[in-house]
């Protein structure tokens, strides 16, 4: 891999892959993802970029999901109105599967040279059932948008109304 995550993207040819949550993501790829926060923190990420989380159920790093709703969710602790989602490019390195609790590696994928840890929709390891990422290294995510929560409830609404056979024939709608 080149020394720049984004040496790639960067060359104004590049389309980002559009990856559904269940699909295993593919080393060194740049996917769009997401990440739910507060209007303050979003702000403040879009000016000085993400900090890593010093704890979590992966351990260290950024905590993104491919999946929209899954980051809807979050901040848990406060009203969904006040809910902010930031669309975001994720360079994902080396991707190591985390499939269930007290996996092996759950907390040391990176000491072993993964640099994205993936927890696939509906193994167990989250309640909700929704696919997770924790990135290592921040430098890895390029924030694309600020998305307010009506927003991403209209989006949520459009994806997850019963047109899936019109997803199917069309998988960039998805995006």
């Amino acid at each position: 891999m080149a020394s720049n995550f984004w040496e790639e993207v960067d060359s104004n040819v590049y389309i980002p892959a559009c990856l559904e949550s269940y699909t295993e993501p593919v080393q060194d790829r740049v996917y769009i993802m997401y990440h739910g926060t507060t209007k303050e923190n979003a702000e403040k990420i879009r000016k000085e970029g993400f900090k890593a989380s010093t704890k979590g159920m992966l351990g260290k790093g950024v905590y993104v999901s491919r999946d929209i709703q899954k980051a809807g969710r979050y901040p848990l602790d406060i009203d969904e109105s006040q809910r902010y989602v930031l669309k975001i490019l994720v360079n994902v390195g080396r991707v190591k599967k985390i499939d269930k609790q007290k996996h092996p590696m759950q907390k040391t994928w990176h000491d072993k040279g993964y640099d994205t840890a993936w927890v696939p929709p509906n193994c167990g390891m989250v309640p909700s059932g929704l696919e997770e990422d924790c990135v290592w290294d921040p430098r890895r995510i390029r924030v694309m948008e600020v998305m307010h929560p009506s927003s991403v409830l209209q989006i949520i609404h459009i994806l997850f109304l019963p047109v899936f056979y019109y997803c199917e024939s069309e998988p960039s709608f998805m995006c």
